[in-house]
């Protein structure tokens, strides 16, 4: 049973279903963990966990936030949003969220499913007509590769799931894809705008048949493609009109608002061994990046997004509580439930699958970390993580800026301290 089914069989949360809101997220105010079955003593241990990552220079700055029952129990900065300047970390700090927008990208293609404009079992093809057929690259035995014809076409919910067989440029045909210069995930310098760089993918060989393996790349950027012509929007408008702004997630953008550029954290690079460095200015996934400055052209549904931790954990509340936030619905329960339900069998491994946006927990011994089964989560390239979970009725959403960040801990140690500090648990009810 889909933890959503499970999580309704809790009166609380059937009669808030039945009332079409969710319990009780009531404007996601502040109250006392106890409130809620959590401990603030508990919690506190995140507090001192954290501050000596940045005491150690492990981690330049972060932000948690921890919510339950649609209630802010942590919320807290940590360290600097420019070690440089001396500029504290604020909790309503802007990052880069990478690959975290894919979800929200997801949500949306749900939304117009509602809206009657697709059916996620539709073929590209007929949203993108370049995409009705696709080729894929095949070793021929010499350390070369054949192109051959896709074997079926590619669908939306094969973008959804990542087994389109589309990466991010690498693989056998890596080549074709350097020449058409589409690698790698950053977007926000290109002039091009995203339906025409997708058109371009079109034409090069993808690296696995249709439904045959989960590659990661650019199938959510395909999607927002998918967005702007089956919604005649641009992607930016479509999520503004259909997703941000009625969440109330104001400091969500693709580009940011110059007059916003002093919030925007600086990215760092970590290593094993040495001291952060500041990463340099300017474009690139592993700098600065274009997003303040940048010609403000590419819409990136797979890795685009700039957001704080409040306005994320926002997103993932109204997933949470099965589509609505505050009264306001996004997504019916039934679009929520078929999101974090596994599509993709035994392709990720021990105890995880993939929904449409999300991973998911299928079994929680074999994944062998806390949680419980059917938490859905991501995270980004700069580090960040965030995960909602069903049972416990929480959501967890972690920010920082460093890009790599070999050796770090903090994601397992994020999770630990924050299940240690439930005092109730409602797995049982």
């Amino acid at each position: 049973m889909n933890p959503l089914s499970r999580a309704a069989s809790r009166p609380f949360l059937t009669l808030a279903l039945l009332l079409g809101t969710a319990f009780p997220a009531l404007g996601q105010d502040h109250v006392a963990p106890e409130d809620v079955g959590m401990s603030t003593e508990r919690l506190e241990r995140l507090t001192t966990v954290w501050e000596g990552y940045v005491e150690s220079r492990a981690l330049p700055g972060a932000v948690i936030r921890v919510q339950r029952r649609g209630h802010v129990v942590y919320e807290r900065a940590f360290g600097y949003r420019d070690m440089e300047a001396g500029d504290r970390q604020q909790t309503d700090d802007i990052f880069r969220i990478a690959s975290q927008t894919k979800a929200i990208v997801s949500a949306a293609i749900m939304i117009l499913q509602e809206e009657g404009k697709l059916v996620i079992q539709d073929p590209v093809g007929l949203h993108l007509t370049e995409f009705m057929e696709t080729t894929v690259a095949v070793e021929d035995g010499d350390g070369a590769y054949t192109v051959v014809p896709a074997e079926r076409p590619v669908t939306i919910r094969d973008l959804l799931t990542h087994t389109a067989g589309v990466g991010y440029g690498g693989g056998l045909p890596e080549d074709r894809w350097a020449e058409a210069g589409i690698q790698g995930w950053y977007f926000a310098d290109r002039e091009e705008p995203i339906r025409e760089t997708v058109r371009r993918m079109a034409d090069l060989p993808f690296q696995a048949q249709p439904g045959e393996r989960f590659v990661y790349g650019y199938s959510t950027d395909i999607l927002g493609a998918v967005v702007e012509v089956a919604s005649e929007m641009s992607l930016d408008a479509y999520l503004r009109s259909r997703i941000f702004e009625p969440l109330g997630m104001s400091d969500t953008h693709f580009y940011l608002p110059r007059s916003e550029r002093d919030r925007l954290a600086v990215v760092y690079r970590g290593s094993r061994d040495g001291p952060l460095e500041r990463s340099p200015e300017g474009r690139g996934m592993r700098g600065q990046g274009l997003y303040v400055d940048g010609p403000r052209s590419s819409f990136s549904g797979g890795a685009g997004l700039l957001s704080t931790a409040r306005d994320y954990s926002r997103f993932l509340q109204a997933i949470l509580d099965g589509g609505v936030l505050d009264g306001v619905r996004i997504l019916s329960p039934k679009s929520v439930e078929i999101m974090t339900e596994n599509h993709v069998g035994d392709l990720l491994g021990p105890g995880v699958g993939f929904g449409l946006g999300f991973q998911v927990v299928r079994d929680l011994g074999a994944r062998g970390t806390l949680g419980s089964s059917g938490e859905f989560s991501w995270g980004g390239a700069y580090h960040s993580v965030y995960w909602g979970d069903f049972t416990e009725d929480l959501v967890v959403t972690y920010f920082t800026q460093l890009l790599p960040a070999p050796a770090r801990d903090d994601h397992a140690r994020l999770r630990t301290l924050v299940y240690q500090a439930l005092t109730e648990s409602y797995a049982e009810r």
